[in-house]
């Protein structure tokens, strides 16, 4: 009598007993190369999501192809708003609309509200000899890791603040508060500060971070844009407490900030992408 052929085991047949290794897979699964890295044999990818998915700079599982930053029609949509407003407020200020009126109201109930030694410190964070040093060592560091592009562009962003914003104080020629000084439109200080800050964040973003510190829990990634953020409403608030400028002067500078980092953010992102690619 010739012998049936014995089933294989299925997993609901296999019991409570451990699984043995059989010696003909061992191959397959650890690589041609027997570099132990688990692959198919016909070289696809396996058939798990998690085994066909990219991995970022932090070895989490990432995008194909990864997209840092924020989705480009959200933020040309908001450098779109920033834009409008930006050219609202300039036209305010230039034809002496009700705009205008309404900030010198506003500013009388504001000027030398709170501790003067503070607003005068947050006032001193968009001055050249604070905010500059800054953005150089940044500019500084993408040098020493050769991104000579960032730090070009980084630079470029930097100088187009006193080509766009020293124009618009002459063509304006507005009054400052608390002084017959005029060209006190768009506040320099403020353009300063959100550029240098806002460059400084972006180009460190871009950068891959060391060894050392990518194991380390803390700087997060997004402590840069926010300390950016701080540092630069930081500045306003305290101009405009202090006497310094009008709070449209502030706000103006605020829209500003952002459409100049514009390119900037834009070489960050393509250089964070080729990083991760």
């Amino acid at each position: 009598m010739r012998e049936t052929p014995r089933p294989r085991e299925t997993a609901a047949d296999s019991g409570s007993g451990l699984p043995q290794r059989r010696p003909e897979r061992a191959f397959a699964h650890a690589g041609a190369d027997g570099s132990g890295t688990p692959h198919r044999s016909d070289g696809r990818p396996p058939h798990t999501p998690r085994g066909a998915r990219r991995t970022d700079l932090a070895g989490h599982p990432g995008t194909t192809p990864p997209v840092p930053g924020w989705p480009a029609p959200l933020v040309s949509g908001v450098l779109g708003l920033l834009a409008v407003l930006f050219a609202l407020i300039t036209w305010q200020v230039a034809v002496e609309g009700p705009l205008l009126r309404l900030d010198e109201r506003v500013g009388a109930k504001l000027f030398e509200r709170g501790p003067a030694g503070l607003t005068q410190v947050f006032s001193d964070l968009g001055g050249m000899p604070v905010a500059l040093p800054v953005l150089t060592c940044a500019i500084a560091y993408a040098l020493w890791r050769r991104a000579l592009r960032l730090a070009v562009y980084a630079a470029l962003t930097m100088a187009a603040v006193p080509a766009l914003v020293i124009p618009l104080k002459v063509a304006t020629a507005r009054q400052g508060p608390l002084t017959e000084a005029v060209n006190y439109y768009p506040s320099g200080h403020t353009a300063t500060a959100a550029v240098a800050y806002g460059a400084t964040a972006l180009v460190l973003l871009a950068l891959p971070r060391p060894a050392w510190l990518r194991e380390a829990s803390w700087p997060r990634a997004w402590m840069m844009p926010v300390a950016a953020i701080l540092l630069t409403t930081a500045t306003g608030i305290g101009l405009v407490l202090h006497g310094y400028h009008w709070p449209l002067d502030v706000l103006a500078s605020w829209c500003l900030g952002p459409l100049v980092l514009a390119p900037l953010w834009w070489v960050s992102c393509r250089s964070r992408r080729r990083s991760s690619g």
